[in-house]
Order: C-alpha cells, then sequence, then structure tokens
C-alpha cells in the first residue's frame, strides 16, 4: 500500500486514478466514478479490522433466523454499519474475470444505511461502462493502493480531498456553487459559539448542529470537533440537508464513519422538501449559493408566503428571483428554538444582502424584520479570493433571538449590531487553488474572534444601535405649473394622447364598426374646427381660467366632453412653465408634478419636518412631503462605515510618469520599426 503523507499527495493520487477514465469519460464525468469509489474505498478501510468477525457471526445469525441482524453486526463492526459480503477490494482483485458482479455483490453486502448512499450516486451503470472499456479492475486496483482509515485520513482531511475533487471535476460548474474553506468554517464555529463557551463545559449536555445547504458536511464536522474539544462529554447530534446528490451521498458516509445519525442528513431542496420540517436546533450555520435565482421553487415559496405568511418560514417578504439568500436566512430563522437559551446563527452571504432593494423590497423588508425584531446580532467582511471557485467578497452574518442582556454573562449587546472588517486579516497562499488564493491563518481566526467576543469599537470594529441601518424614504413633491396655449402645432399633440385616438376606434365588426369609426373621426374634426376658432396668440398661466375659456368655446358649439377628452385636450395644449400658476385639484390643494418628484432617505433617528425645513426647503421653497408615500428601509452599507480617505497623488507625480511612460513607448516603437 503507497504512503502518502500531505494532502495534495492524496488528492493528486487519486486524481491520476481519474485521468485513466480519459476516453470513456468527459472530465467532468471524472466524478460519476471517482467520488462513489473513494467511498467504498474509505467504507471497506473501516471494516476492514474486523471484517472476518462480522462475516463469522453473520453466518451463525443466519442459521438463528434473526431477522435485524444490523444492531448486533454493527457492535463487531464498531461502526453505525457493516458488511456481510465475502467480499473486500483485496478479494475483488483476486477474481478479475468476474469483478463487476463481485464489486455488485461487495456493495450489496452493505447495510441499508451505506447500500443507500452509494445507490444515490447511480453507480451501478458505472460499473457496466467501467467493465465494457476493461477499465474497472484498474480502478479497483489504484484504489486499493490508498488507506483511507480515518486513522490515516481524518474526516476534515477526507472532506478537504472530497471539495478538492469536486472543484476539479467541476471547475465550471454551476455559478454560486462554492465549497467552504475550513478555515472559515472555524472562524465562524468560533464565533457561533464563543458566546456560549462557559455553558457547553457543562457535563452530560446535548447540542444540536443543523445546516440547510450541508455540502460534504464541513460545517457540520468542525462544528462538531470544536464542540468536542470544547468538552469532550458533550453529545452532539448534527443535522443536515443536501440538494446535490453526490455531495449528501459524501456527507452521509461521513456521518456514518463518525457514529452520527446517517439519516439525520436528508436529501433534497431545503426550501420545497423541509427534511426536517417542525424541528428547531441550538446552532446552525450555512454556506448558501451566491446570487442562485429561486425560480424552480418560485410557485411553492410563494404559496407558503400569501398563504402562511409568519405561520411559514417567509412571512418577512421575498427577495428578488434572480439572488435567494435571504430565503435560507428565513428558513434558518423558523428553525430557532424559543426557550430560555434560544438558538445562533451564522451564514455566509455575498454584499448583495447587505444593501440589495429599495424601501418596501422584499430584501429591506426581510433585513427590516430581522433587525427590528433585534436578532441580527454582527457581521463580519471576510477577505477576497478565500473560496475556491470566487473570488468576490463575502460576510458572515451572526444572528440569534437571545441577544446577551446580562453584564455578568458578556457584552450586553441587546439592541446593537456589531461590524467587523476583517478584510485584511489573511496571508498569500503559496499556491493557489482555484480562485482561492488567501487563507486567514490560526493566529488570524483567534484574533478575529477576540476582537468580536470584546464587543470594543477600534480601527476594526464598529457597533450600532439597530436603528442606525433605518431610513425612513420621503417622498418630495414639487407642484405642477402649466401654461396653455392653442396654436397649430399643440393641436397637432391631440394625436398622441389616446382618448383622443380612441375616437376613431371600433370593437365592433364589419359594417356598424366602420359605421363608428366614421363617426369619431367625424367629432375628432369638429374639436379640431372648434380649437382652430380661439385665440392662438392668448398664452394662458392659469389651468382653471383656461378650462373656463375651453368649456365655453364648446358649449357654444355643442360638443359635449367627457372628462377623459377634456384631461387629453388639456394634455396636449400645455407645456411645463416655472412661471404659470400652481395647478390645483378640487379641493384647492396643489397638484404634484410628476416630472419633478425625487426621494429623500432620512434617517430613522431624524425628524423628517426636521430633516426637510433643513435640507430640503432651502432649495426648493414650493415643496412638500407627500407623507401617505413614506416607507421605512433598511440597509447595512458595511463598506461606507470603514472607509479611509486616501488623498490624490499630486498632479506633477502623475505628469512626470505620463511623460516617463510615453518615453518609454516610443523607444519601444522605434524599435519595433527597426529605426
Amino acid at each position: 500500500m503507497i504512503k502518502l503523507i500531505n494532502f495534495q499527495d492524496k488528492v493528486n493520487f487519486i486524481w491520476s486514478i481519474a485521468e485513466l477514465l480519459r476516453g470513456p469519460y468527459k472530465k467532468e464525468q471524472y466524478g460519476d466514478v471517482i467520488l462513489p469509489m473513494a467511498v467504498l474505498r474509505r467504507f471497506d478501510c473501516v471494516l476492514a479490522a474486523t471484517k472476518q468477525e462480522v462475516l463469522e457471526k453473520y453466518e451463525t445469525l443466519k442459521k438463528s433466523g434473526l431477522q435485524n441482524m444490523d444492531p448486533v453486526l454493527n457492535r463487531i463492526s464498531k461502526q453505525e454499519f457493516n458488511n456481510t459480503s465475502k467480499y473486500d477490494f483485496e478479494k475483488l482483485l483476486a477474481d478479475p474475470d468476474n469483478i463487476a458482479n463481485n464489486l455488485r455483490n461487495y456493495i450489496n453486502g452493505f447495510s441499508k444505511n451505506a447500500r443507500e448512499i452509494i445507490e444515490h450516486f447511480d453507480f451501478d451503470k458505472q460499473i457496466t461502462k467501467l467493465n465494457d472499456n476493461n477499465l474497472l479492475y484498474l480502478v479497483v486496483s489504484e484504489f486499493n493502493k490508498i488507506d483511507l482509515h480515518p486513522d490515516v485520513v481524518s474526516n476534515t482531511e477526507m472532506g478537504y480531498i472530497f471539495e478538492e475533487l469536486i472543484r476539479r471535476f467541476s471547475e465550471h460548474g454551476e455559478a454560486g456553487d462554492h465549497y467552504t474553506p475550513r478555515e472559515v468554517i472555524r472562524l465562524m464555529v468560533n464565533i457561533l459559539l464563543n458566546e456560549d463557551n462557559d455553558e457547553l463545559t457543562q457535563p452530560g449536555l446535548v447540542v444540536t448542529v443543523y445546516d440547510c445547504c450541508a455540502g460534504t458536511g464541513g460545517m457540520l464536522s468542525v462544528a462538531e470537533q470544536y464542540l468536542k474539544e470544547l468538552n469532550p462529554g458533550i453529545q452532539v447530534e448534527l443535522f443536515g440537508q443536501e440538494i446535490n446528490p453526490q455531495s449528501f451521498s459524501i456527507c452521509k458516509s461521513d456521518m456514518l464513519i463518525k457514529g452520527q445519525n446517517a439519516d439525520n442528513i436528508i436529501l433534497g431542496d431545503s426550501f420545497t422538501e423541509d427534511g426536517h420540517r417542525g424541528r428547531t436546533f441550538r446552532y446552525m450555520l450555512t454556506n448558501p449559493p451566491f446570487g442562485v435565482e429561486w425560480k424552480k421553487a418560485e410557485k411553492f415559496i410563494r404559496e407558503e408566503y400569501e398563504k402562511e405568511g409568519f405561520n411559514g418560514r417567509f412571512g418577512a417578504g421575498l427577495p428578488r428571483i434572480s439572488d435567494g439568500s435571504l430565503l435560507f436566512l428565513q428558513h434558518l430563522i423558523s428553525k430557532m428554538k424559543q426557550d430560555e437559551k434560544g438558538s445562533r446563527i451564522a451564514i455566509i452571504f455575498n454584499g448583495s444582502p447587505l444593501f440589495t432593494g429599495d424601501a418596501g423590497s422584499g430584501e429591506s423588508e426581510i433585513r427590516r424584520w430581522i433587525i427590528e425584531n433585534d436578532m441580527l446580532e454582527g457581521i463580519i467582511a471576510l477577505p477576497d479570493q478565500l473560496f475556491y471557485n470566487t473570488g468576490i467578497s463575502t460576510y458572515i452574518w451572526i444572528v440569534t433571538n437571545r441577544k446577551n442582556n446580562d453584564p455578568m454573562k458578556g457584552p450586553v449587546r441587546t439592541g446593537k449590531i456589531q461590524l467587523v472588517n476583517a478584510v485584511d486579516f489573511y496571508q498569500k497562499m503559496r499556491k493557489s487553488l482555484g480562485n482561492k488564493r488567501n487563507e486567514i491563518t490560526e493566529e488570524q481566526i483567534k484574533e478575529i474572534t477576540r476582537i468580536y467576543g470584546e464587543f470594543k469599537e477600534n480601527e476594526y470594529c464598529k457597533i450600532f444601535d439597530n436603528e442606525d441601518f433605518g431610513y425612513q424614504k420621503i417622498v418630495v413633491e414639487r407642484p405642477l405649473r402649466l401654461n396653455f396655449q392653442v396654436t397649430e402645432e399643440r393641436i397637432n399633440n391631440l394625436y398622441n394622447e389616446t382618448a383622443f385616438n380612441n375616437l376613431a376606434k371600433s370593437k365592433k365588426k364589419g359594417t356598424a364598426g366602420l359605421k363608428e369609426i366614421e363617426e369619431g373621426k367625424k367629432i375628432q374634426q369638429q374639436i379640431i374646427e372648434v380649437l382652430r376658432t380661439m385665440d392662438s396668440t392668448i398664452l394662458y398661466k392659469n389651468r382653471d381660467e383656461f378650462i373656463k375659456v375651453l368649456k365655453k368655446v364648446f358649449k357654444d358649439n355643442d360638443i359635449k366632453l367627457d372628462s377623459t377628452l377634456l384631461k387629453s385636450i388639456l394634455s396636449a395644449l400645455s407645456e411645463k412653465d416655472e412661471t404659470a400658476d400652481i395647478c390645483v385639484d378640487s379641493k384647492g390643494n396643489p397638484e404634484p408634478d410628476p416630472d419633478l418628484r425625487d426621494t429623500e432617505n432620512v434617517p430613522l433617528k431624524e425628524d423628517i419636518h426636521e430633516y426637510f425645513e433643513s435640507e430640503v426647503k432651502p432649495h426648493v421653497p414650493d415643496a412638500w412631503v407627500d407623507e401617505t408615500k413614506t416607507k421605512i428601509g433598511y440597509e447595512i452599507p458595511f463598506t461606507r462605515h470603514f472607509y479611509k480617505y486616501q488623498p490624490l497623488r499630486p498632479s506633477e507625480e502623475i505628469m512626470k510618469e505620463i511623460i516617463e511612460l510615453e518615453k518609454s513607448i516610443s523607444e519601444k516603437l522605434k524599435k519595433v520599426m527597426g529605426e
């Protein structure tokens, strides 16, 4: 068996097996073979020490007629699963002519919970394809050379291996599919559990941890590891759901090997097939896909939103269809415990959920609901280029329904939101992995955790009241001022007016329709002729005065104008005029000019009227606020709060640099031209 010491050697060795598939398989199909084979090999290594003993007990139990043998066999295998097939990897290689049938026999020999994992890979098809291409024996033989026992390859390292392989298999994978680096998970877990460290050391404690986008199980594994380091006697129950069958199978196999209840890992869409409906959890952490649309689940989600409201998961609102990030957070909030301790959530977002959406939009309403209910504890800005498949900036949101309000238990966070700017806490990697060029060191994780835990303002930390992120979006109106004149040019504008044009249209068919159109054209012509009789030199600057004149002219010509037609004529004959009188409605109130309408965002802590008097009225004295249109919005302009002004370079310095560049370009051109 080959001894591979470091992580990269192990990945490269398994990748070399994948390269054997070239030809019958495309690169993006390698995972269909390599991932289930890696899981099988790991199972094989885990069960190797007890294999013979399990087989002997199996034969005895068969004779006894016992129906459910798994509990007995699992005690012997010292795992939550077993295998009763006579085959293992060594024995499979001993009979190359029948390796396909024997491999199927080996897979069928696993207890149901392990067998179902392999079935989710749909591996039976690959056995046939590999065998038909004379590759099956070779692949099994190569995997038999590597020891994947947890004593040799830890669960954490195995998770890394799986995620790196998946990354290589799908380098052009779906946007938003990002595997979370372990140092980011460690930071999330540190922050998530930091507030409860004292409580978590209690003997006999049972803690539940949930990830609704479990992937290969990295977050759950790191959370369990941290908790057990903190308290070796703690019982950690892990729960997850994953939509991708391959990632689900890897996650479930990892849970099985660690002795967790693998049935707590569910395959399916967390939105439409909530596998943990009705359950609540103490700790939740996840990295949902960034900026991925939720159109496929739209019908289901909208129905739940409209029918159940806050009794369902999405009562706060629905974000735009192009980005479902905030739906994941609402889903997690719905699973918070409502007891004395409550729950804590750590979730990774890109920048969009911080500020996307204006006041009254789905995103803003979700932020408003979370903040006004005092659930947003803090946000940490991470360095960029941390993730394998994306270089964008990311943020950890910490959400809880039980902010600390006891000074004896640490900083009082009630009514406060903490922002930590950790964008500079990283070191460059010696060798990049895809888009991942930066990593956070263990010391930096500790430092960020310390800054967050101390809850004191400094260069990297700002503390705000909840209301600091709220604003009132007010609508500022200015009066409509119009002049009116019956010129030929303005009369021709009538043909751009819908009501006027509709006079010469008909929904009737045949002769009746043609007759109605002709009658309409006559009325149009009559209106134009009446208007032409009016004095085109007079410019009216008062609408009410002009309406009186207009109505009298049409009454004298025995033509009735309904309100819609009158409105069209006024529209055609009018022009905006700042010197004209203000147009008023039937109650004498000034009418607003839609073209001059503006909005202002007034901080929630400021009085709208005081703001208006000091910031708006001096510039537009005739303006007013339409308070019926005021909306409350929430956004978190993270970058603005940590902005550092950098003075521009002196113009002389820039000019000197330009001259030097021009000289350099000129010399290079001379060389090219052979001068």
